[in-house]
């Protein structure tokens, strides 16, 4: 007896997933694609894989207490072959006996007869309580309300932490256990038609808030990706106003040079494109990393214009070409906490030690787009992410360095003139004008995008 071929390849990738670093986004497609799995057992497979990623710290302290010993004290190999039985039996409509049995298959395959014991009496000791009852069982050991709330919703304390203030930067801190749910569920596909280079298909529904996003009502979108020659694409509605916020922020006028200047994967980067052709502007695209510089060369391929496309540092990019560019955009490296939803991993990757480094480089990176705009110039500057350390700190610290010779635009104005229906966009409480999307609240990443026009 073997695991079928959903639950190996969804094991196969968690198991990729915790000892090789990979995204389980890239991979799950290319291993699905590689076995042949379609339909019905395609979707099983994606299902078991990003819900046993979005909810490990919640299985991780179940099964804590069901093996009565720490999941860092158990194989690794067999704590990923556990989560996934834990997902089945608490959160899935799998029979109870299909969960256990094929879990203990996959643990057996992957450390023997002995370990593939130990593996099945864990899991029948977690069939024989509801997950009501867990959850109460796992909340009763919570050492704060935090850390409660963190094990019940599958995120770390400092992430919980992190996103109560940004939200009650917006006065809506009461919005937490919304926020917290949203990114625990499977998005929807959103889409993009690049403008005046593509049609919506037919049976599309237009997104509320950027002009060419849609989804379709049909399944997997791969086949209408690929027949359209990469001017329709899957890509999150926040990405898309992002780069709307930058082309719409002033009126654009035919010549001006466009600068995207972290580029990679290049989604931003196409629809900067499409947008230059209409008013006669030119782009230009950097990414520091060779591998994602190809993905945006591959993007790109469906505008009808040329798009140069440099592997720098984007900081030394920016000071080759000082006073340069009419518009850059600086889609900062970050710690991707608005993208949970979609990168269910980065969760468990990122640790607060990580912040500061970042926040460093972001700086970094818009002073240097700054340095290469020309007077009058408008430098978007984004994070997926909405930890104030990387949105209005950054901000303020370059805006502070600059002085008068940068002011803020506002983005939510921006923001709000691009959609069709009027975004829930409150004030940030510290005066600045930054827009903050989320998932609870507009069913996109978490994207803060903030506009500053060079004096």
């Amino acid at each position: 007896m073997s695991a079928s071929a959903p639950r190996r390849i969804a094991y196969e990738t968690l198991r990729a997933v915790h000892e090789s670093d990979a995204y389980a986004n890239l991979l799950l497609p290319v291993s699905l694609a590689r076995a042949g799995v379609s339909g019905a057992d395609a979707a099983l497979a994606t299902e078991l894989t990003y819900g046993t990623l979005r909810r490990q710290g919640t299985y991780d302290a179940i099964i804590g207490v069901a093996a009565d010993r720490a999941v860092a004290n158990i194989d690794p190999a067999l704590v990923d072959a556990l989560r996934l039985g834990v997902h089945q039996l608490l959160s899935t409509r799998v029979a109870s006996h299909a969960a256990v049995n094929e879990s203990v298959e996959l643990a057996r395959a992957a450390a023997g007869r002995g370990p593939s014991g130990f593996v099945n009496a864990v899991l029948r000791r977690v069939s024989r309580d509801t997950p009501g009852e867990w959850m109460a069982r796992i909340a009763e050991g919570a050492r704060s309300d935090d850390e409660r709330i963190g094990l019940l919703t599958s995120h770390p304390v400092w992430v919980v932490r992190a996103f109560r203030r940004a939200l009650a930067a917006e006065g809506r801190a009461d919005e937490l256990d919304a926020l917290l749910a949203a990114d625990n569920a499977a998005p929807s596909v959103t889409m993009i038609a690049l403008p005046d280079l593509a049609d919506r298909p037919a049976d599309a529904r237009a997104t509320p808030l950027s002009p060419y996003g849609f989804r379709s009502e049909g399944g997997d979108p791969e086949a209408t990706v690929t027949g359209a020659d990469g001017r329709i694409r899957v890509q999150d509605e926040g990405s898309q106003l992002a780069a709307l916020a930058l082309t719409r922020a002033l009126p654009a006028k035919a010549g001006e040079r466009w600068l995207d200047l972290c580029a990679g994967p290049g989604g931003k980067t196409a629809l900067l494109a499409a947008e230059a052709l209409k008013v006669g502007a030119r782009v230009e695209a950097n990414e520091v990393v060779p591998a994602r510089a190809g993905l945006v060369r591959k993007a790109v391929a469906g505008v009808p214009m040329e798009v140069p496309v440099s592997e720098e540092d984007g900081r030394s990019r920016a000071a080759r070409d000082p006073g340069a560019y009419d518009r850059v955009l600086v889609d900062a490296p970050c710690t991707g906490l608005g993208a949970l939803r979609r990168r269910p991993e980065a969760r468990w990757r990122k640790t607060p030690a990580d912040v500061p480094e970042l926040a460093s480089l972001q700086r970094e990176l818009l002073d240097a787009a700054l340095v290469a705009c020309a007077p009058g110039g408008v430098v978007a500057y984004v994070t997926c992410s909405p930890h104030l350390a990387e949105t209005t700190a950054v901000v303020a610290d370059v805006r502070a360095s600059w002085g008068d010779a940068v002011e803020e635009l506002p983005a939510r104005d921006v923001i709000a003139g691009i959609a069709s229906s009027p975004p829930d966009l409150p004030a940030q409480t510290d005066g600045t004008l930054r827009a903050q999307l989320w998932p609870h609240r507009h069913g996109t990443d978490a994207m803060s995008i903030t506009l500053l026009r060079k004096a």
